[in-house]
């Protein structure tokens, strides 16, 4: 096992638990994404962008990640960020490429050292705006990199934003090894120990079922919008990739970590004590840790039909 995290400051429980709240009212967020990795980013960053009666966007960070669809991570995150600006073109939100950035090239070599990149620099400088009262809001869908990044740069931005992190799997899955975590663990355990304000939305075992498929996106989907008409061929494309001439269905997991922040019961959690990743693949517990919230179901048809309502817009 590597070094342990470094110490932090921690505030008390009840102090956590406030923290933890559910929003009320319109708030500010960023939104940290690997955008080109799948099918589910695009989906996300457009219902964030289209939730205007709840969400004011104020940065988009470009996340690193390595798969069939990247050569490495700095590709892969380069690609995120060309997707981002695609993508946004498509929404006719021109003005947010202007605080869109570049994220890191690579993952955390340990528990100590950033990654610098714009993004991480942007969020470190950006969360200082915002207090514990009135805290920015970081959505995270992708490895979180850039997010422990910028808490390492500056740790005094934990008692200023809160995280939404889809990332992991369900407490009781066999292993940890979800594609968001496995890729940086040493960012995973940096967020999960440093005391920030933390909701976890776990991948297999809870957002799993936050299933659709081609009948389902081409009746809601299908000539609506230059949007809706891309996000559905872009789906259509990564099966023709992946699933050919097989049954499928596809979980779009990244809506759900911007749905937590929407008024609409899409939703239930509850408090934890916060997990410990580890290098084996495996949680540890330890229940003097702090607390997380902990979401445990998604309510898939109520959530499905908010996506599809404002993607049609």
């Amino acid at each position: 096992m590597m070094n342990a995290a470094p110490k932090w400051n921690r505030v008390s429980d009840a102090e956590m638990v406030r923290r933890l709240e559910r929003p009320a009212g319109k708030i500010h967020v960023v939104l940290d994404t690997d955008t080109y990795n799948e099918i589910d980013d695009q989906f996300a960053l457009s219902y964030m962008v289209r939730s205007v009666e709840k969400l004011e966007v104020k940065a988009i960070y470009a996340a690193p990640f390595s798969n069939h669809h990247s050569t490495g991570p700095a590709d892969g995150m380069e690609r995120s960020y060309q997707e981002i600006l695609k993508v946004l073109t498509l929404l006719e939100a021109e003005e947010l490429k202007e605080v869109t950035y570049r994220g890191s090239t690579g993952y955390l070599p340990n528990e100590d050292e950033p990654v610098i990149s714009d993004a991480a620099k942007d969020l470190a400088e950006r969360a200082m705006q915002y207090s514990a009262g009135n805290p920015l809001y970081v959505i995270s869908i992708g490895a979180i990199t850039n997010i422990a990044s910028a808490i390492l740069l500056n740790p005094e931005i934990t008692g200023r934003i809160v995280v939404v992190w889809l990332g992991g799997h369900a407490l009781g899955w066999p292993d940890t090894e979800e594609f968001n975590m496995v890729q940086d663990i040493a960012a995973a355990r940096i967020v999960f120990g440093c005391g920030v304000p933390l909701v976890q939305l776990p991948c297999m075992g809870v957002v799993s079922e936050f299933a659709t498929t081609g009948p389902e996106l081409e009746y809601h989907l299908k000539g609506r919008n230059r949007l809706c008409d891309y996000l559905l061929e872009h789906v259509l494309d990564e099966v023709t990739l992946l699933d050919a001439g097989r049954f499928w269905s596809r979980v779009i997991w990244d809506v759900t970590a911007v749905a937590w922040l929407l008024d609409g019961d899409f939703m239930q959690d509850y408090l934890i004590h916060s997990p410990i990743p580890e290098y084996d693949g495996k949680y540890a517990f330890d229940n003097t840790r702090h607390f997380i919230r902990y979401v445990y179901h998604v309510n898939r048809d109520r959530l499905m039909g908010d996506l599809f309502e404002k993607l049609r817009r």
